[in-house]
Formats: C-alpha cells, sequence, structure tokens
C-alpha cells in the first residue's frame, strides 16, 4: 500500500495534468452509481416529462371577424 501512495505521489508531481485526469475520470462511475440511489432514499422525484402535442379543443373552432386587413 506504501508503494502505491508513492508512486500516485510521484505522478501528482512530475504529471499533474494526467494524474488529475485519471483522478476526476476515476471518480465518475463511482458518484454515478452512489448519487442515483442516494437520491431516492433522499425522496428525490423525476420531474413528470414534457407534453410532445398539444390537447385539441374538442368543440368548433370559432370564426373570427373584425382582424381582416383593409383592402
Amino acid at each position: 500500500m506504501s508503494r502505491l501512495y508513492r508512486t500516485l505521489q510521484r505522478h501528482a508531481h512530475e504529471k499533474p495534468a494526467l494524474f488529475w485526469a485519471c483522478a476526476i475520470g476515476g471518480i465518475g462511475p463511482v458518484v454515478l452509481a452512489v448519487s442515483l440511489p442516494v437520491s431516492k432514499a433522499l425522496g428525490f422525484k423525476p420531474a413528470p416529462s414534457v407534453p410532445t402535442s398539444y390537447p385539441l379543443p374538442s368543440s368548433p373552432r370559432k370564426t373570427l371577424t373584425g382582424y381582416d386587413d383593409p383592402a
């Protein structure tokens, strides 16, 4: 375990961009696996889905008058 720590410490000092890219990339799947069950346990409810169509009225449409262009 000490050897792993020393190796990570050396890479953090010699190649910090690569080290942090790997660290953040490694944490991503863990956060994904942990955050969903935790949010459900805390009572998070997903938002209702957005409607894909607008309901049309069942009554006949009224004809508009008085908005015509003057000819």
